[in-house]
């Protein structure tokens, strides 16, 4: 099992009964975002999740649910290197963007005021931002962009 799977398991995330890798191919034209691999496989392998990992409340969107959010909150219109994949329940976006370098990032961003400039790096991937969570890591104690 790797890290990624350990963390999962610890919180009960539930696992997908089907993989539906139409679907997320289906996400990435919508879009237009490049998902990274770790995040591909949690959306393949487990439902979404709302629940505290480590002391930090998390709503992790499920696959089928994605696409809606995005398009609910407009995200990808007023953020187009981002894409949400949850909230923390308190008004805050959590999402992957893309840097103008390739790689991707996990930040934290308020619903109200959808600006990169309001971004908060809270995760070097999907699997660091977890790791961050189940070692305790506050949201706000990380270092500003």
């Amino acid at each position: 099992m790797n890290e990624i799977q350990v963390i999962l398991a610890k919180y009960k995330v539930s696992k997908q009964v089907k993989s539906n890798e139409e679907a997320l191919n289906e996400i990435e034209i919508k879009t237009g975002f490049k998902l990274p691999e770790d995040y591909k496989n949690f959306l393949l392998n487990y439902k979404g999740f709302e629940n505290l990992i480590g002391e930090e409340y998390v709503n992790l969107w499920d696959l089928n649910e994605l696409v809606d959010q995005n398009e609910e909150y407009q995200i990808i219109e007023n953020l187009s290197a981002t894409i949400g994949i949850g909230s923390n329940g308190a008004g805050e976006l959590i999402a992957l963007e893309e840097m103008s370098d390739g790689k991707i990032r996990v930040v934290l961003t308020p619903l109200v005021d959808l600006s990169e400039e309001s971004h908060i790096h809270i995760g070097d991937s999907f699997t660091d931002f977890l790791q961050r969570l189940d070692k305790g890591q506050e949201w706000f104690s990380e270092l500003k962009i």
